[in-house]
């Protein structure tokens, strides 16, 4: 009885963690579409909510809210290249919500599990199923008709998604490689991820010209209570945002985090017409939006029956991530 209890508090965990993550991803793309019509500069942006993130958890550790352990040196360092690619792929993910409206924006990023058939292929890896090539190329398919009735068509905003789509793809191959963040809390992969990422984005709205332009902007729409808002809410919700995403791989899988974040894509696909603006419907652009996301659909499906299929390891991931 005991053991049955424990396995539905899991369960019940297991299912929080995915919908905490599905819930804050779709909200995340929203917030982040409705500050970058008032404020552009989005590596400024990026830097602001990963120096909250430092500063908060740092604050937590010392009023003891979060049990996270010290920055330890060699994991910092096996962490490293994971933290860039990760920040490169938000950093373009950001700057292509400038110029491509969010069911555009939503396909293009749908590329992704296309992209890291390809990188397997390249470096070895089994080939994948008939059902799940099936379905890549069905939602390539669909990105492409899109595009076709995109009458908003913005090549630099596709150029930046596309991007996103690459450094996301090295992100998710190296992160499986080198299994650097196994034994890591969801508040400690956060941590390192917001403090190697710091150094970085300085670099880069400095090198760039952003910075100091950029904060005297931020100071002079904050008198305005609307953008002070969703600034806020920005700032909060990327903090809610890493930690759901690290919780759900961390309790579920990797694997899990990838089929979430394509079904949320169904619902922003669908308010992404009706908020902030910004679509002109065309029949070619909503029937690939369509196929599209059918193909995001069939993809979750291949994958989740591919992996029930799989024989159970010796040790579950929530066991292993406790050790």
């Amino acid at each position: 009885m005991e053991n049955r209890s424990d396995s539905e508090t899991n369960s019940i965990f297991s299912l929080s963690a995915a919908l905490s993550y599905g819930i804050a991803s779709m909200a995340m793309v929203f917030i982040n579409k409705a500050i970058l019509m008032q404020y552009t500069n989005s590596m400024t942006l990026l830097t602001l909510q990963q120096l909250v993130t430092t500063l908060l958890i740092h604050f937590g550790r010392r009023m003891g809210y979060t049990k996270a352990k010290a920055v330890d040196m060699s994991t910092a360092i096996k962490l490293l290249p994971i933290s860039l690619f990760y920040n490169a792929n938000v950093a373009f993910a950001l700057a292509s919500l400038k110029g491509v409206n969010i069911p555009m924006y939503i396909a293009i990023k749908r590329l992704t599990p296309l992209a890291v058939l390809i990188a397997g292929f390249f470096s070895g890896k089994g080939r994948p199923t008939t059902q799940v090539t099936l379905s890549v190329i069905l939602t390539a398919a669909g990105v492409i008709i899109a595009a076709l009735g995109d009458f908003s068509f913005d090549l630099f905003g596709y150029s930046m998604a596309l991007t996103s789509v690459f450094f996301q793809t090295m992100y998710l191959v190296l992160v499986e490689k080198s299994g650097a963040e196994d034994g890591l809390s969801s508040v400690e992969i956060m941590l390192y991820n917001s403090l190697l990422s710091i150094p970085f984005l300085l670099f880069v709205i400095i090198a760039t010209g952003e910075f100091p332009n950029s904060l005297s902007l931020l100071f002079a729409k904050s008198s305005s209570l609307y953008f002070l808002v969703i600034l806020i809410l920005s700032l909060v919700m990327g903090i809610v945002l890493n930690f759901t995403m690290f919780l759900c791989t961390i309790v579920n899988s990797a694997l899990t985090t990838t089929i979430v974040g394509v079904l949320k894509g169904v619902g922003s696909t669908t308010l992404g017409f009706v908020l902030l603006g910004g679509v002109q419907v065309h029949a070619l652009n909503v029937m690939g939006l369509v196929i599209n996301t059918a193909g995001g659909v069939w993809y979750s499906y291949a994958k989740y029956h591919q992996k029930k299929n799989r024989p159970p390891k010796p040790v579950p991931d929530v066991e292993a991530h406790n050790k």
